[in-house]
């Protein structure tokens, strides 16, 4: 299971590989990305960006536009082992890229991957889910005449999620797939023959 820590890097590594932020900024993306669930605390932020500065993956500017009376701000930026160590994490597949917690930052970055991990990625997260759906039913269909009405509707209720989640991901899969199937790759458009120029009589 992946621990909060590693999953706030690789937030922040992906914010930042999209541009140099402010601790403020960084925490307001961080929050829309994790949810409302999951609300991140400076108290959790500060202490990774100094976790991460530590291991050169970011580097921090101080803005000299700021008046002399007040505290510089800081501007976080990722560095070149910052940008090789995010493009290693985000090409990694196994459980842990498809756990709650990674699998929605993983998603939020899929820009960076190419259609092969993307793809490992949301069958792996599918077939995740599956297991939990056939767990969550089975438990559903064993308690359903032994719990209170409210109790078996809350159950329902994550069964359905899930059942969504599923076809949601069903459907990104089958995009996915139409999307390489409708590109040739380097190898067949290499080899295809030149398509005719057109000519125009005088």
């Amino acid at each position: 299971m992946a621990r909060r820590g590693d999953t706030i890097e690789l937030a922040v590594l992906g914010l930042l590989h999209e541009g140099p932020m402010h601790g403020y900024e960084l925490r307001k993306r961080l929050n829309l990305m994790l949810g409302w669930g999951r609300v991140l605390s400076y108290g959790s932020l500060y202490p990774a960006l100094k976790k991460m500065l530590r291991a050169n993956l970011i580097t921090e500017v101080a803005d000299t536009t700021t008046p002399v009376t007040r505290r510089p701000r800081i501007t976080y930026e990722v560095t070149e082992a910052g940008n090789d160590h995010f493009q290693r994490l985000m090409s990694e597949v196994g459980p842990t890229a498809w756990e709650d917690d990674n699998f929605d930052i993983r998603f939020a970055f899929f820009s960076s991957t190419d259609m092969e991990i993307r793809l490992r990625v949301l069958e792996g997260r599918r077939s995740r889910l599956q297991e939990r759906l056939a767990r969550v039913q089975g438990e559903l269909e064993r308690t359903q005449a032994e719990v209170n009405r409210y109790a078996a509707e809350l159950q329902r209720h994550g069964v359905e999620s899930v059942e969504r989640e599923v076809r949601w991901l069903s459907e990104l899969i089958r995009a996915e797939r139409d999307d390489e199937s409708a590109t040739p790759s380097t190898t067949q458009a290499a080899t295809q023959p030149a398509a005719p120029r057109a000519t125009t009589n005088d």
